[in-house]
């Protein structure tokens, strides 16, 4: 192949270089058949370079994505024509570019001269499948054909691929093969709710595919050095996002795509939900509420599922007046016990809603193409969907919810919109339907975020979604979906979820107990430690309630445990977020993230960081065994389990009063045990837990937990002397910040502990500073 280049434009560096790539053909009749591509070089942020390939440039921009976060002014370009190069830097990340005929080749390195990834040969091309509806005659020269772009990007010996989405299979994505399309599929398959077509490769990179339409990816699957990435489309976008670390990686890509939102303290609460296909009305509610009460087991938000409305008439946004006659003074006692209160939405509306023929008058719904309202009867009979393209749709919507707000709702599950058409359909703003597919979710989930956003303000709202699109980690948070009752799925529904927050995403959760199914004691127990040691934590089901004592009090024991040791981490789940909002760094992360130097850690999928400090082993099975890995660690002194000096693995038999939390040596946690709910004062009675020998200086943000993107007290720790006096710079004047000596947390002998710690925890002496 040959490469013309094109000059490069003077002033916009975030549009830097342009090339086309021809075919080396002698003979002209040829020439006039052959097809070329052109190359788009770019940088829209320090550390990311982007390239573009287009085959043909005439098609309607009707992709429905949002811009990306760009900057300016941090890229270099030299062009040596006698030596057939190009080099184009953005920060640490440079592209060199082989310009020579036959000898086309794009190379990714750090500017330390480290490969990254490369073009290398025949690893980029146009294919057209002459497949279609046209008849021979009709069409001759196969002009009527699909065309798609094709990029492969090389794998080192030994690399490994992450992300992708919330994917419930193997963790490391090497040797599968991904479409990037949402589908209501459950946790048991290749199907997702939840594609980001983003992953983050163990060699110090991550590839953003910005195309919103249907991407294909076979990860060592097709070609065994090489992660092929093909789009049914005339041009195809990838950004390679690179990292001194894969933290810096998640802070680049979601300085591109958009910083994670944060939630409001009160979401931090153990949720209790209605299940889904249940029978209920205000009088089982009342019964569930009262036995959570009886038992001392902390509650803080109460979820109605679907059922809250009338049959048939999904989404009519109004409560069913035979289960609940007074609906807003029912809501009104629940708010007098201290709950908050979430409803489960859908964008669709069904036929027999008193709000189908507003929409359809008002023109709110998607159209098919002779302008008729598109209707099925898979969910809801003569279902619609809610055409949020349109900004009079998107008002009609809010307004809708905001009556709810006004009688005391405090968030809505936002289920679905994986189901959306992509033939013969229409929308207002004229995008095209197969790019809308996994977009409409985003759009859906905006409208409603920024309803909540509108009325209790930035950072103080939360959905719980079930499917996204690049960009959705904006409006959080999302839960895994239909999972089965099972150890099993609860593992699919761990790896799913550890994928997903390496593609910028920082909360998540699961349903406890599972959804298909009625989960066994033991699986119950283990699910409650699992989804309590989770950012978020609801009890959810399909078919049965999942109340503790269904399964047995003993289980009621092991979940009003369990939320008291998360009540007591409040203080230090809120700083943890609200890095994760400032960097991309997610509240549940995968080990290697932490520890990237230790390469036993990218294998691991049973384990995961807790925050930057504790290390969860979560139990798998009836027998109560499990196996874990303890990494080794830079920082601090000390004994306890070997692996902070050695790298261990460890078999531990666990009854349900215990499970492996291991707190990292060298760090402090902060903890709260006079916290009755995330919402109380985050000062009086803050104690720091103190791990082995601190490093020279530390700091610790006190978090307001009114206002979660707010810092109330940072706390500078410096350590004194080779005894390990330290300084503290604040102290509350209420009560003195106090240092405990604990080898392990323990509620009342029954709840889950810090079984043993890297290091035994040491008692420092400290010097107040006023």
């Amino acid at each position: 192949m040959n490469v013309v280049p094109a000059e490069a434009p003077r002033e916009h560096t975030e549009f830097a270089y342009v090339f086309t790539i021809i075919p080396s053909l002698d003979d002209f009749h040829a020439h006039q058949r052959a097809a070329t591509v052109s190359a788009q070089v770019t940088s829209p942020q320090d550390g990311i370079i982007g390239v573009k390939l287009i085959h043909w440039a005439g098609q309607v921009n009707n992709s429905p994505y949002d811009r990306l976060n760009t900057t300016s002014g941090h890229t270099n370009i030299i062009h040596d024509n006698l030596a057939n190069k190009l080099k184009y830097a953005s920060g640490p990340l440079a592209l060199d570019v082989n310009t020579a005929a036959n000898e086309l080749d794009f190379v990714f390195r750090s500017l330390s001269g480290k490969k990254l990834t490369d073009h290398s040969f025949r690893s980029i091309g146009y294919v057209a499948d002459q497949r279609n509806e046209a008849h021979r005659y009709e069409d001759g020269l196969y002009a009527a054909k699909q065309g798609y772009m094709l990029a492969e990007l090389d794998l080192s010996v030994g690399e490994k691929v992450y992300g992708l989405g919330e994917r419930f299979g193997p963790f490391a994505k090497n040797g599968q093969t991904f479409n990037i399309g949402n589908e209501d599929g459950g946790t048991r398959s290749e199907l997702a709710y939840k594609n980001i077509p983003f992953y983050i490769s163990s060699n110090g990179y991550g590839v953003f595919i910005n195309h919103p339409g249907n991407i294909s990816l076979e990860v060592q699957s097709e070609r065994t050095t090489r992660v092929n990435i093909s789009v049914p489309d005339e041009e195809i976008e990838y950004f390679i996002v690179y990292g001194d670390s894969p933290k810096d990686i998640l802070r680049r890509y979601t300085a591109l795509t958009g910083r994670p939102g944060l939630v409001p303290s009160w979401s931090y609460n153990l949720w209790l939900t209605t299940s889904f296909t249940t029978n209920y009305d205000e009088r089982t509610v009342t019964a569930f509420l009262d036995g959570f009460r009886d038992r001392d087991i902390p509650l803080g938000v109460f979820h109605f599922d679907c059922f809250w409305m009338k049959s048939y008439q999904w989404c009519d946004f109004q409560f069913d007046e035979e289960m609940f006659p007074y609906s807003v003074g029912y809501l009104k006692r629940l708010k007098g016990r201290g709950l908050r209160i979430s409803v489960w939405i859908n964008p669709y509306v069904a036929q027999a809603s008193l709000l189908f023929e507003e929409g359809k008058a008002n023109r709110y719904f998607i159209k098919r193409i002779d302008g008729s309202v598109w209707q099925w009867d898979f969910w809801q009979a003569g279902m619609a969907i809610v055409d949020f393209t349109n900004p009079a749709a998107c008002t009609w919507y809010s307004t809708l919810l905001e009556r709810l707000m006004e009688i005391g709702v405090d968030s809505f599950k936002t289920d679905f919109a994986e189901r959306i058409p992509v033939k013969s359909i229409k929308y207002h703003n004229g995008a095209n339907p197969v790019r809308m597919h996994n977009y409409y979710a985003l759009l859906y989930k905006r409208t409603v975020y920024k309803t909540l956003s509108t009325r209790v303000g930035d950072n103080q709202g939360l959905l719980f979604a079930r499917s996204t699109a690049p960009g959705g980690q904006a409006y959080p948070v999302h839960w895994g979906g239909d999972c089965e009752s099972t150890f099993e799925a609860m593992a699919e529904s761990l790896r799913g979820g550890l994928s997903l927050m390496l593609c910028g995403y920082i909360f998540w959760a699961s349903g406890i107990g599972g959804f298909e199914g009625t989960p066994s004691p033991a699986l119950y127990k283990r699910w409650v430690q699992f989804g309590l040691l989770s950012s978020h934590s609801r009890l959810h089901g399909s078919s049965s309630f999942r109340v503790p004592w269904i399964c047995g009090e003993d289980c009621s024991i092991v979940i009003r445990d369990c939320v008291k040791l998360k009540m007591l981490l409040t203080p230090y789940i809120l700083a943890e977020a609200l890095r994760g909002h400032r960097d991309g760094t997610p509240l549940m992360r995968a080990l290697f993230l932490e520890f990237t130097k230790d390469l036993n850690t990218y294998a691991i999928d049973t384990q995961y960081m807790f925050g930057s400090n504790l290390l969860v082993a979560q139990v798998f099975n009836e027998a109560g065994e499990v196996t874990f890995y303890v990494p080794k660690t830079e920082e601090g002194t000390g004994s306890g389990h070997l692996g902070s000096i050695f790298k261990v693995w460890y078999a531990e038999a666990h009854d349900f009063a215990t499970m492996p939390i291991l707190i990292r040596p060298g760090s402090v946690i902060m903890t709260n045990p006079k916290l009755k709910t995330p919402e109380e004062d985050a000062l009086h009675g803050i104690q720091l837990l103190v791990n082995g020998t601190l490093p020279a200086e530390s700091v610790v943000e006190i978090v307001n937990p009114g206002q979660t993107d707010q810092v109330l007290k940072t706390l500078r720790l410096t350590r004194t002397s080779d005894n390990n006096d330290t300084e503290v710079d604040w102290v509350d004047e209420r009560e003195k910040l106090c240092f405990r000596r604990w080898t392990k947390i323990i509620v009342k002998k029954t709840s889950i502990c810090f079984q043993k710690v890297i290091f035994q925890i040491k008692l420092f002496k400290y010097q107040y500073v006023r």
